[in-house]
């Protein structure tokens, strides 16, 4: 637990030390530096990945854990804490953090769904999200990751119902996991089938309905937001959930097999 207590803390640390001494109007300005944007976010992955490399050398046996099987276990470790830290704080602005439209920086902001919280009814209109996060690291993280995808800087509705399942269920699930192959238990191929292919379906999820309206709000004219951020972010959970499921079902498929050599050993009795 002191292991990823501290790996929040260097999160924040990282996310703090990239806009200390702004103002509200930092949000937007980080945003728009490209070197700031990509290495506060890069710092941040890192810093959860050894946290899981970290775990994974403290509570599996080097020498009975098979290769691939340490390398899905810092996959879920990571996982978790990104789903957690990250996208726990995405799915709190999105619910806490208000701020009325008059007072953000730049005149730019994601509107509201209609009724979205009752908020702003008979009185000033108001926005939440990272937008209304100030100085917040990890609004400002978000802000940043906004720069390629818009969505992400206020409430889209699809976008924040796939987080909030994502957060309280793949969380869960990537430390089930974690827990499973800890403990060599086969139920760790069935828990990383089904969070997969959850997985798999969250990304479908949150992409497909920006595709079919035309992309309107993902930025793919600069480098670094089309093939950082958007392809190679969201690519790794596609990636690696595709090999967790082929790393468990040959595992399932082999048992399989033992046991039809089994059955039929019995029958030729």
């Amino acid at each position: 637990m002191d292991t990823i207590k501290n790996a929040g803390n260097y999160v924040s640390d990282k996310v703090q030390s990239a806009t200390s001494g702004a103002s509200k109007e930092a949000n937007k300005n980080v945003a728009k530096d490209n070197n700031a944007g990509v290495g506060t976010r890069i710092q941040a992955a890192v810093a959860l990945l050894l946290t899981a490399l970290a775990v994974s050398r403290r509570v599996l046996d080097p020498h009975t854990t098979p290769t691939r099987l340490r390398v899905l276990f810092i996959w879920h470790a990571f996982d978790a804490l990104i789903h957690f830290l990250l996208e726990g704080s995405f799915v709190y602005h999105c619910l806490f953090s208000s701020a009325p439209v008059s007072k953000l920086a730049g005149g730019q902001y994601l509107p509201d769904p209609g009724n979205y919280l009752n908020a702003g009814v008979g009185g000033e209109r108001v926005v939440h999200g990272a937008q209304a996060g100030g100085e917040n690291p990890f609004a400002v993280l978000w802000m940043v990751y906004a720069r390629a995808d818009w969505r992400w800087s206020g409430v889209d509705l699809t976008v924040l119902s796939l987080e909030i399942l994502t957060v309280v269920f793949g969380g869960c699930m990537a430390c089930l996991v974690c827990y499973d192959i800890a403990r060599k238990s086969p139920r760790a191929n069935l828990g990383m089938v089904i969070l997969a292919t959850a997985e798999l379906y969250g990304g479908y999820m949150t992409f497909m309905p920006e595709w079919l309206t035309g992309s309107v709000n993902l930025d793919t004219s600069n480098f670094m937001y089309k093939w950082i951020f958007l392809v190679f972010f969201n690519g790794l959970w596609v990636v690696v959930p595709l090999y967790a499921i082929y790393v468990a079902a040959d595992d399932m498929f082999d048992a399989f097999k033992v046991r039809a050599t089994a059955l039929g050993e019995k029958k030729a009795r």
